[in-house]
This record gives structure tokens, C-alpha cells and sequence, in this order.
């Protein structure tokens, strides 16, 4: 039988989040069900909900950073049981069939597409609701396993910012010998310069001012840049092997591809609101590259979950309560976080 859960949900594109229920599904032989304890927020929880990336069913509960202890498991479930620290991040089901499924990057299945966590069509024909609520019914294989040393209130944005930082960071070889810039300080940037500091690699923090400097230095950036000061660019031509955009700005992207060296990769992480312009030269000139990269598969997401717990690497976050989300989200816009809120889901 389905199970009724306290949520919080957008009713439409302009309504602030209020308290409602919504229905879990049954759990069936290959799903988990977990008690959710923590959910982070990510800006595009925001998007949306408020429709900025295309119409939306409502009500609607968003949230794709989740982190809970386990309560029920299938049948035929082996991975998991009872008690067990679990998470799950921006997907929750896929064709896993295809090509890219087999090969454990269901975020990019090219047969069902990846089902999201929230906001999508799941295989069933319902429409997938998230985080913001007090229990979730899973697939085991979109369940990832949260180690015992990482707190379960920290664990929650690993598994939409920790892995959209740390799968390029991988991918393109980041590590001793290479120079890694992170343009802007955020939720996202903050968890690649702690990701590419544990790497080993050089870190530079790319932001539009110096008022995040001291934070920046304190969580393993070896340099940071106000990219507002025309000098920056002119010091820094020629320097990295990867740059990872972080922000969703339309950025000068001639600017930034001359901060690369020969061969170097500049990986587009944020989605801007308008279509990116890149110039010829600036690309040419160099054999350099624009690329862009989408959260991580659920292998690489595990990896992640256990290089952060060998290297002690978590968020900085700012639990708040369930009441506060819609001030929360404001926040959020204003850039007035750091770095990550995560809601207390047992305020819900």
C-alpha cells in the first residue's frame, strides 16, 4: 500500500512552498524506502519550481540532495537493509538498458532519458516528487550508500553539488602537476576547490570580487582572483589545464579560454540563461576546448561518497528548518549563502 508523507510544495510558478502530503509508492521487490532526515538546497530547485526551465506539473516537491536511514527493502533488494545510511541525488530511475546505462552513466541514458529526481516521468507513468518531504521509495539502483563518518546532514549536498564538482574534476585528470581554476565561490565552486585541493592539484579561485578571498584561502584554494580587475586576465593568460565554470552568468568566454594553456578544457557546469558565443581565436588559437558536464552515474557517484570520506571532505552548510525554505530560496538568489542550506526534515 502506498504511504502518506508530510512534504513541502510548490503550487505553481509563483506560489512560495507550503506544507502538504503527498503519496510514497508501494514498495516494490527492487526498492528501497528510507526515512529522509536532511535535504540540501540547489538553485535548480528553484528553476524549477518556478518554471524557468520549461512548464511543470504542480504541486510539485523539489529536492535532489537526500540523505536518510533506511526503514523497508524489496524482496529481491541485497545492497541494503534496514538502518543503513543512504542517499539519493538528481535521478531515480533510467532506461538501464542502453549503452550509457551499462556503462554507469545513466545521466546520460539515451534510451528513457534520466528520470529526475523530482519533476519527471517516472517508468510507472507518475510524476516524480522530492526531497522536501519525510520518506522516499527508491529503485536500489539510483540508492547510494553514505559512509558512517560522513554526518548524514553533510552528506545531503555531496550528491548534487559534491558529484557535478567532482566528476569533471576526475574526467579531465585533475591532480598533482595540474593548475585547476573554479570560477565563483558558491555551492558548487566551494565544493570544487575542497574536491581539487583533496585531488592534489593547484587551486585558483576565480570570483568577481575578493570578499569571499578568506573563505576561499581557508577551504584549500591556493590563489584567488577578482575577475573585475582587467589584470587578472592579463597575469593569468596561459595558466590552467582546467577551468570549471561554476556560475550561470554569460560569461566573456574569450577572456576565460585565454586563461587556458595549450590543450586546456574549460567545462561549462552552470546553465547560463542564454546560448553561450565563443569566439574563434580564443579557441583555435590554443587547440582548446568548451565542454560541459551533467551531475555523475551512480558508480562515480558512490566514488565520490568514499573519497570524501577518506579525505574528510564535506560542505559548509547552514541547517535550517522547514518553515524557513521560502526565505531560504531568497536567499539563495541573492547569493546569500554559505555555502549550502540543507532543511531539517524532521521539521517538515
Amino acid at each position: 500500500m502506498t504511504t502518506t508523507v508530510s512534504a513541502y510544495a510548490a503550487t505553481s510558478a509563483t506560489a512560495p512552498l507550503s506544507k502538504t502530503t503527498i503519496e510514497r509508492r508501494e514498495v516494490g521487490p527492487n526498492d528501497v524506502a528510507f526515512d529522509i532526515k536532511f535535504a540540501g538546497i540547489c538553485h535548480s530547485d528553484i528553476h524549477t519550481a518556478r518554471g524557468e526551465w520549461g512548464g511543470q506539473e504542480y504541486p510539485l516537491v523539489v529536492g535532489h540532495e537526500i540523505a536518510g536511514v533506511v526503514t523497508e527493502v524489496g524482496s529481491e533488494v541485497t545492497k541494503y537493509k534496514a538502518g543503513d545510511h543512504v542517499g539519493v541525488g538528481c535521478m531515480v530511475n533510467s532506461c538501464q538498458n542502453c549503452e550509457n546505462c551499462a556503462a554507469g552513466l545513466e545521466q546520460y541514458c539515451t534510451g528513457t532519458g534520466m528520470i529526475g529526481t523530482y519533476g519527471a516521468t517516472d517508468r510507472d507513468g507518475t510524476i516524480t516528487q522530492g526531497g522536501y518531504s519525510q520518506a522516499i521509495v527508491v529503485n536500489e539502483k539510483f540508492v547510494l550508500r553514505i559512509p558512517d563518518s560522513i554526518p548524514l546532514d553533510k552528506a545531503a549536498p555531496l550528491l548534487c553539488a559534491g558529484i557535478t564538482l567532482f566528476s569533471p574534476l576526475k574526467h579531465w585528470n585533475a591532480g598533482p602537476g595540474k593548475n585547476v581554476a573554479i570560477i565563483g565561490l558558491g555551492g558548487l565552486g566551494h565544493m570544487g576547490v575542497k574536491l581539487a585541493h583533496a585531488m592534489g592539484a593547484q587551486v585558483t579561485v576565480l570570483s568577481q570580487s575578493l570578499k569571499k578571498m578568506e573563505d576561499g584561502l581557508r577551504l584549500g584554494a591556493d590563489e584567488y582572483y577578482a575577475t573585475s580587475d582587467p589584470e587578472t586576465f592579463a597575469k593569468l593568460g596561459g595558466k590552467f589545464d582546467l577551468i570549471l565554470n561554476t556560475v550561470s552568468a554569460n560569461l566573456d568566454l574569450g577572456q576565460y579560454l585565454g586563461l587556458l594553456k595549450i590543450d586546456g578544457t574549460l567545462v561549462e557546469l552552470g546553465a547560463p540563461e542564454h546560448p553561450l558565443e565563443v569566439p574563434f581565436f580564443p579557441l583555435a588559437g590554443g587547440r582548446r576546448s568548451i565542454s560541459g558536464s551533467m551531475i555523475g552515474g551512480i558508480p562515480e557517484t558512490q566514488e565520490m561518497l568514499d573519497f570524501c570520506a577518506e579525505h574528510n571532505v564535506t560542505p559548509e552548510i547552514e541547517v535550517i528548518e522547514a518553515s524557513y525554505v521560502n526565505e531560504a530560496w531568497d536567499r539563495v538568489v541573492s547569493s546569500d549563502v554559505r555555502y549550502r542550506f540543507v532543511i531539517d526534515t524532521a521539521t517538515i
